[in-house]
């Protein structure tokens, strides 16, 4: 660890910008006019945590520590100063732009993302990780990489069967499916001296992967929906919202929803807020290509759902479409409505929804 302060250290309020790495960490401390006070480097462990904040708390009054990748590098830095009664900031890495035009090293992101906090550029409040929502990303997590890799194995199996030898090919073309799986797995290839008996032993490999991987995707399905029932019951009793559907609205949420202050603040997350894209007397908004594309996307899939089985939305759909809306305008407005349904049951823990034929604010993606 390393640190540089200046001789005469004002005791005042004092801002800390947190440049995360792997295995160091690098802090600078600004006062509240934003004048450089110090520098350190810290080890990524808990002795490094705790001399950060003793650090920082010897000089002045810490009005935040704002810190870059909260959800990654950082997250285990910015839980303990939270626990240990700090505010936290999230500041979002500087794009390319900025950083050729003022130079890249771990001191100038960390200041920068002091001076980001201070000038209240960065104001969000990060994920607090320590509840059931972080429990449903890492297990989803894994749940999803188990789901890539069954449908690796289902597929190589298949591109090895249609250049197997013609007799097992013609045994197993018929056969779709678990059952196609579940027959492979039971092959029997004997010595491996042949074609034939190396192409069932590779059938056989992965089948046997694919059931692996399947049973593994169903234990993670049957844990998450217990965390997510557990976590936002309601929820899941929203017209459209299945497990994986809420699981990904929890992921995003994180287990601190207060920290979204608004309905509008959450439409933004999620990629349905407009954008204004006016000048002069044209007024308009256009697309929001914004917002964290897997909670979109998740919306999308909800409200494809209650388009066909909805009755309240089939209707808001055909009287949008008789003031000739397209499709793509009506599922913009009601992934807009959604976010705003979901918000109220994130809140409130209740569902409160308005009919479709309330209509909500234009919205875009």
């Amino acid at each position: 660890m390393s640190t540089s302060v200046l001789d005469t250290q004002p005791v005042g309020q004092v801002v800390i910008g947190v440049d995360t790495h792997k295995h160091v960490h690098v802090a600078v401390a600004l006062d509240v006019v934003a004048g450089r006070l110090a520098e350190l480097s810290i080890a990524t462990d808990q002795g490094g945590y705790d001399h950060l904040a003793r650090w920082a708390e010897s000089l002045g009054h810490v009005l935040a520590f704002g810190i870059e990748g909260t959800g990654s590098y950082g997250a285990a830095v910015a839980s303990f100063l939270r626990r240990r009664g700090h505010k936290v900031v999230e500041v979002n890495r500087p794009d390319r732009r900025v950083r050729r035009q003022r130079g890249k090293s771990d001191p100038i992101d960390a200041e920068n993302a002091a001076r980001a906090v201070l000038a209240g550029i960065a104001t969000a409040t990060p994920k607090s990780g320590q509840g059931n929502a972080e429990m449903i990303r890492v297990l989803k997590v894994a749940r999803d990489q188990a789901v890539t890799d069954r449908t690796r194995a289902i597929i190589t199996l298949k591109a090895l069967l249609i250049t197997a030898p013609a007799e097992l090919r013609d045994q197993l073309r018929s056969l779709t499916g678990r059952h196609l799986v579940r027959t492979c797995a039971a092959l029997r290839p004997g010595p491996v001296t042949t074609p034939s008996a190396a192409a069932k032993h590779a059938l056989r490999a992965l089948a046997r992967r694919w059931l692996v991987l399947d049973a593994e995707v169903a234990e993670h399905d049957q844990v998450i929906a217990a965390l997510v029932q557990h976590a936002a019951p309601a929820l899941t009793q929203a017209f459209g919202i299945g497990v994986d559907t809420a699981a990904e609205i929890l992921i995003v949420v994180g287990d601190n929803p207060e920290r979204i202050h608004s309905q509008a603040a959450f439409a933004k997350l999620a990629g349905v807020a407009p954008v204004p894209a006016s000048s002069g007397m044209h007024q308009r908004h256009r697309l929001n290509r914004g917002g964290h594309r897997q909670l979109n996307a998740a919306l999308y899939r909800a409200v494809i759902v209650r388009m066909r089985f909805h009755a309240p939305t089939n209707a808001y759909v055909t009287r949008r479409t008789a003031e000739g809306k397209t499709k793509r305008e009506i599922i913009r407005c009601l992934k807009r409505y959604l976010a705003r349904e979901i918000y109220q049951i994130l809140i409130t823990g209740h569902t409160r929804a308005l009919p479709p034929a309330h209509e909500p604010a234009p919205a875009a993606g």
